[in-house]
């Protein structure tokens, strides 16, 4: 949210944390996606997004995964918006302060995503979502790969959902604005730890000067 865009983890060393989640690319080049221990890079391309795999040895400032373990399976067999699905995909959470792994695999009528643009650190990322290029594709086949926060660790990510978007053909995908699917199989997993690593070797981070009550508005705004 600083500025603080440049990587200093590779994607082979997430990797070695889990095989479901999200996150972003070193400048902050895009939606990262991690499915079934693969990740991918979601960007802006002209008139429709570009989706490749990434090398191991890409950069990351930031990402969130975990080895994804559903406790909750589900078929999803006639329409629903998001926010229908949110509700009840949470109708089967035990609790309210536990993350939740969540991963939503099924045909969708229609998909609305996002992706941020590769930027330089003088920018905020506020100022740099405004201008997050836009696509959405109706009746499309993938998978929904992400997160629920807990209310209480709002600002160690997002409260709520955070969600990312990649088709089965490798062609569509990003930060999932909303959607709409026809049908599919949903996974719920209940996240017993976090495990929160530091850049200790940023020089630039360590001595960073950082507007906390500036970020939680930028927060809000940009997602």
């Amino acid at each position: 949210m600083a500025g603080l865009y440049g990587g200093t983890m590779t994607v082979g060393e997430l990797l070695e944390h889990g095989d479901l989640g999200l996150g972003t690319l070193d400048s902050i080049d895009g939606e990262l996606i991690v499915l079934d221990g693969k990740a991918y890079q979601a960007k802006g391309s002209g008139d429709q997004p570009e989706i490749v795999e990434v090398s191991p040895d890409a950069l990351i400032p930031y990402a969130a995964v975990v080895p994804h373990q559903a406790e909750v399976i589900f078929r999803q067999r006639f329409e629903m918006t998001d926010k229908e699905l949110e509700e009840r995909i949470e109708s089967y959470y035990d609790g309210e302060n536990l993350f939740r792994s969540i991963k939503i695999r099924g045909e969708f009528s229609h998909m609305h995503v996002r992706m941020i643009p590769k930027s330089t650190p003088d920018i905020k990322f506020a100022d740099v979502a405004i201008h997050q290029p836009e696509y959405s594709r109706d009746n499309v086949a993938g998978t929904i790969v992400g997160f629920w926060t807990p209310e209480i660790f709002h600002g160690v990510s997002v409260a709520g959902y955070h969600l990312h978007f990649i088709s089965d053909d490798l062609t569509f995908g990003g930060h999932v604005m909303d959607f709409v699917i026809k049908e599919g199989i949903i996974e719920v997993g209940a996240v017993d730890q976090l495990d929160q690593r530091f850049p200790v070797q940023d020089r630039q981070y360590l001595f960073a000067k950082f507007n906390v009550d500036e970020m939680k508005k930028d927060i809000e705004k940009a997602e």
